[in-house]
């Protein structure tokens, strides 16, 4: 038996969650929408949307870019690397679903817009 601390202080566990849930929305990867929003953009212009410009503050200056996961990486084998891996190769898989809008969300939600003819018939 120790003769330790019996009982936890008052928030201990809030503050690790709160810390957890900071780091996880810094970290978090980019959707599958707003990648396709990407790809649409750069078809629409014709410039690739994984050129951009050297940047100090990304890794690699920003020239290794994979536009699928929307990540940077500091060299070419990393990104070669990178393409050949599982999670890569599954979010290719995503993106070529159908995107989803909000019509879609409506249709799932039961917010269809039925056309119902007249109870009646045509008053004259």
């Amino acid at each position: 038996m120790g003769t330790g601390q019996t009982t936890r202080k008052p928030r201990s566990q809030a503050k690790k969650k709160g810390y957890k849930r900071k780091t996880w929305l810094c970290n978090r990867a980019r959707d599958t929408d707003q990648i396709q929003d990407d790809i649409e953009k750069a078809e629409r212009t014709g410039r690739p949307a994984d050129q951009i410009a050297y940047d100090d503050d990304l890794s690699g200056g920003g020239q290794f870019y994979c536009v699928e996961t929307g990540k940077h990486f500091t060299d070419a084998k990393a990104l070669a690397d990178h393409k050949k891996s599982r999670y890569y190769k599954r979010r290719c898989k995503d993106l070529k679903e159908e995107k989803y809008t909000q019509d879609v969300a409506e249709w799932a939600g039961g917010m269809t817009r039925e056309v119902l003819p007249p109870a009646h018939g045509k008053g004259s």
